[in-house]
């Protein structure tokens, strides 16, 4: 295993290194973005030792008579369609020939890259790579979505090229260590060239439980290499790109640590606000609880703490939810993710304590235009607060939106944005429970107080682990 990116070799290193091993043989088939993958091999030199036939079917009646129809060239159901039809013409042509000291794959593409005379639209693909790890083994798949973000055609290529150097050699080399091998990919890239947001290993070769899916998605998360992760609510992994276009969302914030019965109302409140102020545009909106990798707060061993965010996902999607795991503390950037894939009206729901943080303008030292850039970036788009109300403990009352504690000079801000609708506060809250949090119930639990049991759903007492705590 080679986990530091200093001591692993180049792009063309990784190639000839693969091309002189005479073992690793198959196809690369690439749409989109010209033939990058194979040409690193081909400059390498050996390439024989490793290239079976490399193809590219750009004409769509080619593509559509060599791998059937589809309703989009670029997709997950495109690029599958590919590794199917390519891998099973390398294996039936080749494993006779050479099957018994041969490990034989098929590495695929489909790719939206910048064109001539482009639009706005996002550019993205689809990579897999299907390949046996043992001569005359069973074959596995490592498939994922990637988002390019360099400003030209041939840039972006450049970095899909070196991307499919990068996996090759990571299924080969890296596969036993997950970090290692998603750090791998992007080696020689950076984030502001290239965003994976999906990766997905199926096979005998990805058996451990460190390659289910969410964990997968997790550690993408944690190790900067996506933005944020989609779990939805039948427990499959999401492309947002998908299931977010074209689609009001309704998104709470929270630790969720546990779920209480404030955490239900908070969402039913604001949902009920949302559908009243959009009306008809909020029609078939999606509703997404959100916890920030903020809250997890593991550095080198993760497990206790994506053990404990899974037990969390597992309850709230059991009450039909999906969960988003983001990397955004600051809202104006969660703003952002939701609208660079819809539209529609965007709701989001917090309780006070969490708005009044929206006030601190510590966390806009980032921002040339601090306090006032950052709301206005928050608000650019069809977006809206939901305050929920707080009890305050010391005085016994309950205080809401129009109760914000903020300074003297933002409290013009605070009545703009109540005035114009943009911070819609929820007049009322479970008045039994309202003065409690997750961390108070979480509290509670870890002082083996027993009224914590009245603050969540039932659910959380039937299947949740804190019962067991």
């Amino acid at each position: 295993m080679n986990g530091n990116p200093s001591d692993r070799p180049g792009t063309l290193e990784k190639a000839l290194k693969i091309n002189l091993a005479h073992k690793v043989y198959g196809t690369f088939a690439e749409i989109g973005a010209g033939q990058e993958i194979a040409n690193w091999f081909f400059r390498a030199g050996g390439a024989s030792g490793t290239v079976a036939k490399t193809m590219s079917a750009y004409d769509m009646t080619f593509s559509d008579e060599i791998y059937g129809k589809s309703a989009r060239y670029v997709s997950r159901q495109r690029m599958v369609a590919m590794l199917d039809h390519e891998y099973q013409i390398v294996h039936e042509r080749l494993a006779e020939k050479r099957g018994q000291g041969t490990t034989f794959f098929a590495l695929a593409n489909t790719v939206r890259a910048k064109g001539f005379r482009d639009t706005k639209e996002e550019c993205h693909g689809w990579m897999g790579l299907r390949f046996q790890t043992d001569p005359m083994g069973p074959c596995n798949d490592i498939q994922l979505h990637v988002r390019l973000t360099d400003a030209t055609n041939a840039r972006q290529a450049e970095a899909l090229g070196i991307l499919g150097v990068n996996l090759l050699y990571a299924a080969y080399h890296l596969r036993d260590h997950l970090p290692t091998f998603l750090h791998s990919l992007m080696d020689e890239l950076s984030r502001w060239r290239v965003e994976i947001d999906m990766v997905d290993f199926s096979g005998p070769a990805f058996e451990a439980p460190v390659f289910q899916d969410r964990l997968v998605a997790l550690e993408l998360v944690r190790s900067d290499l996506a933005d944020a992760a989609l779990f939805g609510a039948n427990g499959e992994i999401c492309q947002a790109s998908d299931v977010l276009y074209k689609r009001p969302v309704l998104l709470n914030r929270g630790s969720f640590d546990p779920i209480t019965r404030v955490n239900l109302d908070m969402l039913h409140q604001g949902g009920q606000a949302f559908v009243q102020d959009f009306g008809p545009l909020a029609d078939n909106h999606i509703e997404i609880l959100e916890i920030t990798m903020h809250n997890l707060l593991c550095m080198e061993d993760c497990a206790v703490e994506y053990d404990n965010f899974l037990a969390r996902a597992d309850i709230l999607q059991s009450l039909g939810k999906n969960v988003l795991i983001s990397k955004y503390a600051e809202f104006h950037r969660l703003s952002g993710f939701l609208a660079r894939h819809t539209r529609d009206p965007i709701g989001i729901i917090l309780g006070l304590p969490l708005f009044e943080e929206l006030f601190n303008e510590r966390w806009y030292t980032d921002l040339e235009g601090g306090l006032m850039e950052a709301f206005g970036r928050l608000f650019r788009n069809q977006v809206r607060l939901y305050v929920y109300p707080a009890g305050d403990p010391m005085t016994g009352k309950i205080r809401n939106a129009w109760n914000a504690r903020v300074t003297r000079e933002q409290q013009h801000l605070l009545n703009y944005l109540l005035d114009t609708g943009s911070v819609h506060p929820i007049k009322n809250g479970l008045d039994d429970s309202i003065f409690q949090t997750s961390a108070d119930v979480r509290q509670m639990i870890l002082q083996r107080d027993e009224n914590w049991r009245t603050l969540v759903p039932p659910i959380v007492l039937e299947r949740g682990p804190w019962t067991r705590m």
